[in-house]
């Protein structure tokens, strides 16, 4: 019997085997890409870029390249997605180019720093949540999937880890849920991870194994459809972990759920919420601003105005690596807000949260979390 671990990482090779295959190197994805500049990379070529992601993908390839440079800056946005003509995932592309050059580290160490970084995670999220959640609510918002008992549920509510250090962000979703009728089962926290820590730091069968169980355990409840929170858990499950593998579930983010059944929720707006609010927004994950921008507007009283910035990454801490850009985005953005009037400037996505509320010491207006307005 193949070992779970050794199955994922021979399918990441028969993935990238079937890119090197198909992929025609036409640079589009690179054309496309909207943190190649910030990033500094020289995009006149792009096919040339390509050719040097290939390379490193077989093997090969030199670690200093323009290619090499573009996998490190990938911000997630997912404009390629749509860009490649020839069944590529240049997201994907480049997740697998990041795990090639860093699989040319010694295996102990990377499996050390994948350790190193989960434990950090999982020390932050477990003394955040702690002290703001009572200790019952978190065990059952916590437990492992794979502990999991009882009667098929219509969905798995998938919170992530890092939702739980703005635990408000989480129980609102949950309250939404609730509001719409939906049989769910949730869980989040470290017991439940994403195997996401253990990728970006090369350790690929730690990854897969981790991933691994934590979609089996979603599997096992019997749920046919897995909602996810956190961005990061979408793409590292969705484009990383499930595909070549039998989940026997569909994968897909909560907010294009709600929004597509918001009439059930419409008859709970009972109060108008006479704000004028602007919102802070990622592309990476299809779906999810529509959403919230059909959610909003059904709130009586919300006046939502478009602050016509820049749309990157999938969620703020996407952008580290390209640091200054992203705090030009900030200030441009925060700049822009309190042009506009805005009584709030509102997040999807909890990390976003963290980075922006601090803001509110030094502008006229609130940050919050585009649930907490669903909620008032």
């Amino acid at each position: 019997m193949t070992d779970p671990a050794d199955a994922f990482v021979n399918a990441i090779e028969v993935r990238v085997d079937e890119i090197l295959d198909r992929c025609t190197r036409c640079g589009k994805c690179v054309e496309v890409c909207p943190t190649t500049v910030p990033a500094g990379i020289d995009t006149r070529e792009p096919a040339a870029i390509v050719t040097e992601v290939l390379d490193i993908l077989r093997g090969g390839g030199d670690p200093a390249s323009r290619g090499a440079q573009w996998a490190r800056t990938c911000t997630g946005s997912g404009r390629c997605l749509s860009a490649c003509d020839d069944g590529v995932n240049p997201r994907f592309m480049l997740a697998a180019t990041r795990l090639k050059l860093t699989e040319r580290r010694a295996a102990s160490e990377r499996h050390a720093t994948g350790q190193a970084g989960f434990q950090k995670m999982s020390e932050g999220v477990k003394v955040l949540s702690r002290l703001q959640l009572p200790a019952d609510l978190l065990a059952n918002m916590t437990q492992s999937v794979r502990a999991d008992t009882g009667p098929a549920p219509d969905v798995v509510m998938y919170l992530g880890c890092n939702v739980l250090k703005t635990p408000h962000i989480a129980l609102l979703c949950l309250e939404v849920l609730d509001r719409l009728g939906t049989r769910y089962k949730v869980f989040g926290g470290p017991a439940n991870c994403c195997g996401v820590i253990q990728f970006r730091a090369g350790d690929a069968k730690a990854a897969g194994q981790i991933g691994g169980n934590t979609v089996a355990g979603f599997a096992a409840t019997g749920a046919a459809s897995v909602l996810t929170w956190c961005p990061t858990c979408n793409i590292q499950l969705s484009e990383i972990v499930m595909p070549g593998s039998a989940a026997g579930f569909a994968l897909e983010h909560v907010v294009p759920y709600i929004a597509a059944r918001l009439e059930l929720l419409r008859s709970h707006f009972v109060r108008p919420v006479n704000k004028r609010v602007a919102l802070h927004e990622h592309p990476g994950v299809a779906g999810v601003t529509e959403g919230v921008v059909k959610i909003l507007t059904a709130i009586p009283g919300i006046e939502l105005v478009d602050l016509e910035q820049p749309r990157v990454g999938y969620m703020c801490n996407s952008l580290a690596p390209v640091p200054e850009y992203k705090r030009e985005l900030h200030a441009r953005e925060l700049a822009a807000a309190e042009a506009a009037g805005v009584d709030c400037l509102v997040g999807i996505y909890h990390a976003c949260h963290r980075e922006l509320c601090a803001h509110e010491t030094t502008y006229p207006f609130k940050i919050v979390n585009f649930l907490e307005l669903v909620g008032e």
